[in-house]
């Protein structure tokens, strides 16, 4: 099979394209062919050999990829064989999603639904539950007015797309011209511009904003913290710009504002992770929710690295094999 490797860290250039030998599936697992491969910011960090929270750099070399949809060629044993010719989509532990053929834990597996193709399946497994698990920690309602930030990524336009048909009032903030059509297309009230200076004050001006979702951090949260109304909410879940967006107490106290960080247990509802994958997956094939997709083909992972660290992508990005 041909896959991507790791072979040393620093830059996405070190991820090579090459021909190595087909796994086979072991006791309670299943060989796939993969026809989508999920690409995560986070692995990014970890290409460069510098740990990522409580996630050291992987051994090298490295096959990565940790979301992975296709179809179920044969199964190891313990496992029904019905899978067998069943389109699947899966997490993978330690990567291994970013070839042509993979091996997940079929406990891990979902059926993807009727309707749903491979690559919105990947979207929705992780980006997917982790927008709908922070949306629970927002507890948006009709009467809210949101900023999301990086309203044209992955969560992002889930984000929009959710917030809408809460009924709230829905700003989507991007960068760039394009990026900024792109989240006007989606529906949504305002659109905002955070590469323009002065973007955070205009905003503040002509808008009560309640609830920031901010997954980007740095000074570009920062400035939407400023954009709240006073006892407003603050959500984080990520910090795609490089650091967490700072909050003080002063700022909390001054505006009486709630800043919450939504990742963690009290995201999940009861029944685990899996829950949320599973209604995730049926929110995008019910139409509810439709993930955003830049695809490119498996041998281009370095390019497809490079483009999502850039920011010149838009939704959730997907690696393709021919």
């Amino acid at each position: 099979m041909h896959a991507i490797r790791l072979l040393a860290y620093g830059t996405a250039d070190n991820l090579a394209f090459e021909e190595l030998a087909d796994p086979a599936p072991g006791p309670g697992r299943l060989l796939l062919r993969v026809r989508a491969a999920g690409v995560q910011l986070a692995d990014n960090t970890l290409f460069r050999g510098e740990p990522l929270g409580p996630h050291q750099p992987p051994p090298l070399p490295h096959l990565p990829g940790s979301e992975v949809a296709g179809e179920v060629l044969a199964v190891g044993t313990g496992v029904d064989e019905t899978w067998v010719g069943c389109r699947v989509v899966a997490s993978l532990e330690g990567g291994g999603g970013y070839a042509e053929l993979a091996v997940a834990d079929a406990a891990t597996a979902h059926p993807v639904p009727d309707g749903l193709d491979d690559a919105a399946a990947v979207a929705m497994l992780t980006t997917g539950a982790s927008a709908l698990g922070i949306l629970r920690v927002a507890a948006l309602t009709p009467d809210d007015t949101v900023l999301v930030m990086s309203a044209a990524g992955g969560m992002g336009t889930l984000f929009v797309q959710a917030a809408l048909r809460t009924g709230a009032t829905v700003i989507g903030a991007a960068g760039g011209a394009e990026k900024t059509r792109l989240v006007s297309g989606l529906g949504v009230d305002t659109v905002v511009d955070y590469t323009a200076d002065g973007w955070a004050e205009r905003l503040r001006g002509d808008a009560e904003v309640s609830v920031v979702l901010d997954g980007v951090g740095g000074t570009l949260g920062r400035q939407a913290l400023h954009t709240l109304a006073p006892g407003g909410r603050h959500i984080l879940h990520g910090w795609a710009g490089g650091a967490p967006t700072e909050i003080t107490t002063g700022d909390l106290i001054e505006r009486r504002l709630t800043a919450t960080w939504a990742l963690g247990p009290h995201m999940v509802p009861d029944g685990g992770w899996g829950v949320l994958e599973k209604e995730a997956l049926a929110e995008a094939a019910a139409g509810r929710l439709t993930p955003l997709v830049t695809r490119f083909p498996l041998k281009d992972a370095a390019a497809a690295h490079q483009a999502l660290g850039e920011r010149r992508t838009h939704g959730k990005v997907v690696l393709e094999p021919s």
